[in-house]
């Protein structure tokens, strides 16, 4: 097979307790009154990022192992996360990658070039290989209502020649 396509999903709630850690999106500090829950720096967009590309290669990252690595190695950055599971990667190289950002707050449309050009320098592509739309689902879920944040990527793969 020369092309595959890979899909992943996550989401955080927000911590209203944790004020001192910053919300990180895409690999971008984003200002906002409340970061997002989890061991890790919780970036929803890049561990549904390291889903997708899991979804290609087969071999999961997000979970047990990252759990080890925040609990027992104090590892919390989830590019190191990004770095791991392009790894699992093998014969295959990313050539597109697509993002869906659901929330109500933070606003994002003044981070998306930003988030763009981070998720394209990790991940080795052109910031116009790395497509961001954001929608807040007009309130029908609870990130459009402001509790948390949700993100889909699909990644499109190609077969080193």
């Amino acid at each position: 097979m020369s092309f595959k396509v890979g899909i992943g999903e996550d989401s955080h709630p927000f911590d209203e307790t944790d004020i001192g850690k910053p919300c990180i999106l895409g690999g971008v500090q984003i200002a906002t009154g409340a970061p997002l829950q989890g061991n890790s720096d919780a970036d929803v967009v890049l561990h549904a990022l390291c889903n997708a590309i899991s979804g290609v290669s087969g071999k999961p990252i997000i979970g047990e192992y990252t759990d080890t690595l925040c609990r027992e190695k104090g590892i919390v950055d989830s590019r190191f996360y990004v770095e791991e599971t392009l790894h699992t990667l093998q014969d295959y190289r990313l050539i597109h990658v697509s993002v869906s950002i659901e929330c109500q707050v933070p606003k994002l449309a003044p981070h998306m070039e930003n988030m763009r050009v981070s998720i394209a320098d990790l991940v080795g592509l052109r910031a116009d290989d790395v497509g961001i739309t954001a929608t807040t689902g007009e309130g029908l879920t609870a990130f459009g209502q402001g509790k948390g944040v949700h993100a889909t990527v699909i990644v499109t793969a190609e077969k080193n020649s």
